[in-house]
């Protein structure tokens, strides 16, 4: 023990302590804000989707590709199976449909719309509501219906939905 003394002069130094340990540290960690950060994205990817129109209707299965998106929202008119109209999420009386449909169109680039029917729906009542938003001013009008249903080649019956 004596010879460690007489190496270090006599003094003996502490490790881990000294001058540094009483400074503040001046560097920011940002792993727990990236971690943070991921998980909110995470989050976002997959709520998203889940907030298109949420209306629940059974759509009619199809085999047609999508539509390609464009940078507005699109503008969703629902017809649901007891026959209530709404554009977006906000229930509208059939006789104020066309009224609301000019005054939305005067506000949009666009001239898209998208249709969402129920399946139950008779096909006239569908072709009124797709006449009123053409006078309406909408003069593209989409078929909204969910993927993966039968054709007309015999191939894809529709069993793949559950």
């Amino acid at each position: 023990m004596g010879a460690q003394l007489a190496q270090s002069g006599g003094v003996k130094r502490r490790r881990g302590r000294g001058r540094r340990a009483s400074r503040p540290m001046s560097e920011i960690n940002v792993t727990p804000f990236v971690d943070v950060m991921l998980c909110l994205l995470i989050i976002f990817m997959v709520s998203a989707p889940l907030m298109t129109v949420g209306v629940p209707i059974d759509l009619p299965d199809t085999s047609a590709e999508a539509l390609p998106s464009e940078a507005e929202e699109p503008l969703t008119v629902t017809l649901t199976a007891d026959g209530e109209i709404l554009i977006q999420t906000t229930p509208i009386p059939a006789d104020d449909l066309i009224p609301r449909l000019r005054a939305v169109a005067g506000e949009r680039d666009s001239t898209r719309i998208f249709l969402r029917a129920d399946g139950s729906i008779p096909y006239d009542r569908v072709m009124q509501v797709m006449g009123a938003l053409n006078a309406g001013g909408f003069r593209e009008i989409g078929l909204v219906t969910d993927a993966g249903g039968p054709r007309l080649d015999g191939t894809g019956d529709g069993s793949e939905r559950e």
